[in-house]
């Protein structure tokens, strides 16, 4: 089993959570894992990415190559476009369909939309607004990871654990929250696929 993961988003989305998540979730199954981050810039609103390899073999590098990724998981679709030279051609994108407009010449939605529907293997949806519809929108991140989760060889138990473990200092209702999201986006992905 392998799974490389490239995460992408923009500062203050909750990109590192998720990638803290997953970590935690495949160490308790006794996986190798490596993990690389990237911050364009430390401030909210800066590109953040993190490449998350996770495998039942040890790893060597913890850079995805070009055409290596099985997941590009994003919380702004430009950012999933960007990094779209990393997936392989029978990966998925997982992505908020909600763009973070943080630049004068952002595109088009639809054509970042169109740019990602090229590839097919794409689940897209509004994932603050089922943030919003199960928890709070802060909780996008978990709906990201929920409907990203289909395709992470984890069992959603051992992810579930995870985000309890991350946000229990929080309290019960934060952390109840935050599964509701999780199992929401779950929810979405597997009717998108």
């Amino acid at each position: 089993m392998k799974t490389d993961i490239v995460l992408a988003g923009v500062g203050g989305q909750g990109i590192l959570t998720i990638a803290t998540i997953l970590g935690a979730a495949a160490l308790k199954e006794n996986l190798y894992l490596k993990q690389a981050e990237v911050h364009g810039m430390s401030q909210r609103g800066g590109d953040v990415q993190s490449n998350l390899r996770i495998s039942s073999e040890p790893i060597h590098s913890d850079l995805i190559p070009k055409n290596g990724a099985d997941l590009i998981v994003s919380l702004e679709p430009m950012e999933a476009l960007r990094y779209l030279p990393f997936l392989s051609k029978d990966g998925w994108i997982v992505t908020n369909s909600v763009p973070f407009v943080n630049i004068d010449n952002y595109p088009q939605q639809e054509e970042v939309e169109a740019a990602l529907s090229l590839h097919g293997r794409l689940v897209m949806f509004d994932m603050e607004q089922v943030a919003k519809e199960v928890a709070t929108q802060r909780s996008s991140n978990l709906v990201l990871l929920g409907a990203a989760s289909p395709f992470i060889d984890i069992q959603p138990e051992k992810i579930i654990e995870a985000i309890t473990n991350v946000f229990a200092s929080k309290g019960e209702k934060v952390v109840s929250a935050n599964i509701a999201a999780f199992q929401a986006g779950r929810v979405r992905a597997t009717e998108q696929m």
